[in-house]
């Protein structure tokens, strides 16, 4: 009888080959969540190693969650994604982050938001697609969520600007544009307020198997916006003054 990691990989492995969305998967906890991950990976080759970009943020510091993204599905803007398979997309205004430093799972260890300071170079403005492989993805579990690689569909980076130690980010404002829809304004709201506050436990994460992570890395550091719906043919275009735009077309 196939175990319900077996079954998770299988199913979210078919998914991404027939384009098809899978019935869901009960996942038992973040450990499988993080297994199932690692397995779609292995059997897919998604993601080159040592990841180049990754996923994190949670409502809170403790309820951190983290994905490496897809290689093929991170790209810059203005970018083009009206032939790209999303199964049912939504929106995510965000802030990427990029490393000036290499980590090693013993500097992730003792890293704080202070120290994680240090060791951003550069920030961005950026939009994450938000797409799942499960039927009706937006109801799934959140651990089937997760083990989905967080329902990432793609990620749109804006022009890189060099990081900003003493930024406040409580002034900082997102406007997001989709379609024809109204302009929303979203200011100072990160669920940490300061999306540095992601890299201690993301870093912890990604060097937990050993390894470091490299210089260059970037992660996207969480939603502005909650999740907004689109469809397919919508512009979307997420603004800050001080941070740029970054644009893509589905």
């Amino acid at each position: 009888m196939t175990n319900p990691i077996e079954q998770a990989v299988e199913r979210l492995v078919d998914a991404r080959r027939s384009r098809q969305p899978a019935p869901v998967v009960a996942v038992a906890d973040e450990a499988a969540a993080y297994a199932i991950q690692e397995r779609v990976d292995k059997a897919l080759g998604l993601v080159a190693a040592p990841a180049k970009h990754w996923k994190s943020g949670g409502a809170t510091v403790a309820t951190q969650t983290h994905a490496p993204l897809p290689d093929a599905g991170v790209w810059t803007t203005p970018a083009d994604g009206s032939r790209w398979p999303f199964f049912e997309p939504g929106v995510e205004a965000e802030v990427a982050l990029r490393l000036k430093a290499g980590v090693t799972p013993a500097q992730a260890a003792a890293l704080d938001d202070e120290a994680a300071r240090d060791l951003v170079g550069a920030m961005t403005v950026a939009i994450e697609i938000v797409d799942s492989r499960w039927e009706h993805g937006t109801q799934a579990p959140a651990l089937a969520k997760l083990a989905d690689f967080q329902s990432h569909g793609t990620l749109i980076l804006g022009a890189w600007l060099d990081y900003d130690r003493g930024r406040d980010w409580a002034e900082e404002a997102l406007e997001v544009r989709i379609g024809s829809a109204p302009v929303q304004i979203f200011k100072g709201a990160h669920s940490m307020i300061d999306p540095v506050r992601v890299l201690p436990a993301w870093l912890r994460h990604a060097t937990r198997h050993g390894d470091a992570v490299p210089i260059g890395t970037i992660v996207t550091t969480g939603s502005w916006c909650g999740l907004l719906p689109a469809a397919f043919g919508d512009r979307v275009e997420v603004t800050s003054a001080r941070l740029g735009t970054v644009v893509v077309q589905l």
